[in-house]
């Protein structure tokens, strides 16, 4: 405490707080939101400051603060835990399962605000900023795959979990990311040996859209009306109707330039993981822990993390809506069959390479008439 967190700290709060820079006042929220975690059960390494218990060789046991800082250590200098019993006097396996219940608390305090599906209102800021930064008209964010490697792999498992490309086992996230590097959509799971298509096909991406329950996002481009935005994506993708890709090889200027456009658009995603592994170190380190479980709430914590710190820099575009998120939607009421037959035309629809090619032409001539 007389180090870091009181006001006339030993030391600069961004020496110990690196990946929140001289944002303390962040740390100290997700501190405080932890301390009165009211969820059940409750991660057993985290209790109250005033409850404190002294243990039978008379020391006292650590505090929030204390078990936060190993955690967030551990997570942005890719610490092992052995590593911290020197300054923290921590154990090995205390740093490890406050580790884990770091995550865990993070995911279930604040998954449903930073890793929500954009609300409408956001939707229209997204669109608006990325024709004006990027200039296409209705592009909601940039897709693609990141592979975290997997140190601890089961023997039995390195089969599923190894490419030959990566050559050793690895774990997928898809993750959708806007401009401003807020990810959008983070789907982690995927044993290794998958490509971005298979990754695709088992993500809940799409799922309000086969189901019909989007909000609108159609938009008018080169005089043709769309009923969906779309995403950039590189060339392993399907051709699909909420797919924009480049051209390979393109032969005139208009492709040309349609080329550098979308090749640079599409850099946010790329930006958005360098981003992630930069702040969180232990996401460029292969995960030590024998449990997918586990190395899946690590992923999706630095997600969210990370979605907080654009949030606080002020930087990023959204506006939690808490109602809007909190209401109950109002789903349509449609028997078996009605669900199926809306499940078909869905499925028509996304995976229509004549709605996608007109949208590339279309968007090629748009953008060939930008100065």
């Amino acid at each position: 405490m007389i180090d870091y967190f009181i006001e006339d700290s030993t030391f600069a709060p961004h020496t110990i707080l690196a990946a929140f820079s001289n944002e303390k006042e962040l740390f100290m929220r997700i501190i405080r939101d932890i301390q009165s975690y009211s969820l059940s059960p409750k991660p057993r390494h985290f209790t109250r400051m005033e409850d404190l218990r002294v243990n039978a060789r008379k020391r006292v046991g650590f505090s929030t603060i204390h078990k936060c800082v190993s955690a967030i250590r551990q997570l942005t200098y890719s610490k092992s835990p052995d590593s911290l019993d020197e300054y923290l006097h921590m154990g090995e396996e205390t740093a490890r399962v406050c580790l884990e219940d770091f995550c865990k608390c993070v995911f279930e305090f604040y998954a449903a605000e930073y890793l929500r599906r954009p609300t409408p209102d956001d939707i229209q800021r997204l669109l608006s900023k990325h024709e004006e930064l990027h200039g296409f008209t209705g592009m909601l964010g940039s897709i693609d795959c990141m592979h975290w490697p997997w140190k601890n792999c089961p023997k039995s498992w390195q089969g599923q979990y190894t490419r030959g490309d990566k050559g050793r086992p690895t774990i997928m996230l898809e993750a959708v990311a806007s401009y401003d590097l807020w990810i959008w959509h983070a789907y982690f799971g995927v044993a290794g040996s998958n490509n971005d298509i298979n990754v695709l096909n088992q993500s809940s991406l799409f799922r309000e859209i086969i189901e019909d329950t989007v909000p609108d996002t159609s938009f008018t481009v080169n005089g043709t009306k769309y009923k969906k935005a779309y995403y950039l994506a590189d060339g392993i993708y399907p051709e699909w109707s909420m797919f924009v890709k480049s051209f390979s090889c393109p032969q005139d200027e208009k492709r040309k330039k349609f080329k550098k456009y979308q090749e640079s658009a599409r850099k946010d995603v790329e930006r958005a993981f360098g981003v992630l592994q930069g702040q969180w170190e232990i996401l460029q380190a292969p995960a030590k822990a024998m449990s997918v479980n586990k190395i899946r709430r690590t992923m999706y914590a630095c997600v969210i993390l990370h979605n907080m710190i654009v949030e606080d820099s002020g930087n990023a575009i959204t506006s939690y809506e808490e109602d809007f998120i909190n209401e109950p939607r109002n789903l349509p009421r449609r028997t078996f069959e009605e669900r199926l037959k809306v499940h078909d035309r869905t499925i028509k629809e996304l995976r229509d390479r004549h709605v996608h090619h007109s949208l590339c032409h279309d968007l090629v001539e748009h953008i060939w008439s930008l100065p």
